[in-house]
């Protein structure tokens, strides 16, 4: 997700901080303009000119940008209370960051979100309370309930069965997947995964605590979670069941395109990725449950920040933006998960079946994952320990270094970023 681009660049209002603050709270003489930062593949271009039809009074601009610009570009702007936009989105690994800032952000319980709580998953909608939970920093968009996406050629290959409803009962726990890694690899001399990060980031998901407490006390060295899943992943490693690529290079894509590897642990949104990078592998990838449970990975939330002078106005629109109904549309024009579960009782949703897949249906399989996600604090430096481990785990892929080393040299680094925060 932290790559995909939003190249669809409305207006030169996009010119980083200064640019895109322009008139950001502005009122028009016509009535309420509010300015709106976008990342990513959504449909909020489409949804605000709707919006705009439906309430004449009010223009909102939509500015894309590249998802790590958006975030940087924002954290400037609320610290220096100059160049904030009206609404923004917010992905999920930076919302502790921004709850720490929340001071610069209205709190929607004042403008009547709890009237729509019941409306989402809970766990979506607890990331983004404080911990006492009289505050709200913003409304859930989408999510990223993570699966087993396969390669039946690959299945085949090694004597495997490649029908959903047979490959399933064999990844029931990561000792079934291992065994069944084990196999393409010696049936076939490929990886099961070509990527280290999404071994680590699966089991990590699974587990009740990652990388902070709720104090933000790193706790890798401490808790039993993070380690497990990086000395899994790297024991995979070892064996020749996990490659080496790292995740969105242009070697990674190659390989989703050439089948080099037996399975993909990845949410929902990553079907974009897999078609573009695949394009004639269509009737080839099946889809299974996670071994064990479901984590999440990646989905948003619209945030209001206090320097615009429209809160109420910019609530109603984000209140609108994100109810069960638009969450509908979304996934249908791009594949946003909805965390709106009356959703997935929708008749289009529940007839979604994609012929990429074999004509499954994809969207109750995502659901049933969705459902079994338990939320997890990330931590406002999330990124960081994240980032570091990864490094950590590539560099044995690729060099062939010791897992042990790699783990002590990493949490030297990431202490040493942490101080300095």
């Amino acid at each position: 997700m932290k790559k995909m681009v939003g190249s669809l660049v409305l207006s030169a209002a996009v010119l980083g901080v200064a640019g895109c603050a322009g008139d950001s709270s502005s009122g028009s003489s016509d009535g309420t303009e509010l300015n709106f930062w976008v990342f990513g593949a959504t449909n909020y271009e489409e949804l605000a000119a709707q919006y705009m039809e439906e309430n004449p009074d009010v223009s909102i601009k939509v500015n894309f940008s590249e998802m790590g610009d958006l975030h940087n570009n924002l954290f400037t702007a609320v610290s220096s209370n100059s160049g904030a936009p009206d609404v923004t989105m917010v992905e999920v690994s930076q919302i502790a960051k921004f709850l720490d800032a929340q001071d610069r952000f209205y709190n929607l319980y004042d403008y009547g979100a709890e009237d729509v709580k019941g409306d989402y998953l809970e766990w979506k909608w607890n990331i983004a309370e404080n911990t006492d939970g009289d505050y709200l920093l913003g409304l859930p968009t989408d999510i990223g309930p993570s699966v087993m996406f396969y390669r039946k050629d690959v299945f085949e290959e090694a004597g495997l069965p490649t029908e959903p409803e047979e490959v399933q009962p064999l990844v029931t726990d990561w000792e079934g997947f291992k065994e069944v890694a084990e196999t393409v690899h010696s049936e076939t001399g490929k990886v099961m995964l070509d990527t280290p990060e999404t071994m680590f980031a699966a089991i990590r998901d699974q587990a009740p605590e990652q990388y902070f407490n709720t104090d933000d006390e790193l706790i890798i060295n401490e808790s039993p979670y993070v380690r497990e899943a990086y000395d899994t992943t790297a024991e995979m490693i070892k064996a020749g069941l996990i490659g080496k690529n790292e995740m969105w290079t242009p070697e990674w894509g190659n390989a989703m395109a050439e089948g080099s590897s037996g399975a993909l642990l990845a949410p929902s949104w990553m079907v974009a990725s897999i078609k573009g990078n695949a394009p004639d592998a269509e009737g080839d990838w099946g889809i299974v449950q996670m071994p064990e449970k479901a984590g999440n990975w990646g989905g948003s939330y619209i945030a209001i920040p206090k320097e615009s002078k429209h809160p109420e106005e910019a609530y109603e629109f984000v209140e609108w933006l994100v109810a069960p109904e638009r969450q509908l549309q979304s996934f249908n024009d791009s594949g946003m998960f909805p965390s709106a579960p009356a959703v997935y009782s929708e008749e289009s949703f529940l007839n979604t079946s994609d012929e990429y897949f074999g004509g499954l249906n994809t969207a109750e399989i995502f659901a049933e994952a969705a459902e079994t996600v338990e939320p997890i604090y990330m931590g406002k430096n999330y990124s960081i320990v994240h980032d570091e481990l990864m490094t950590a785990l590539i560099n044995v892929a690729s060099e062939g270094k010791d897992p042990d080393k790699e783990w002590d040299e990493a949490v030297k680094r990431i202490t040493s970023q942490l101080d300095r925060q």
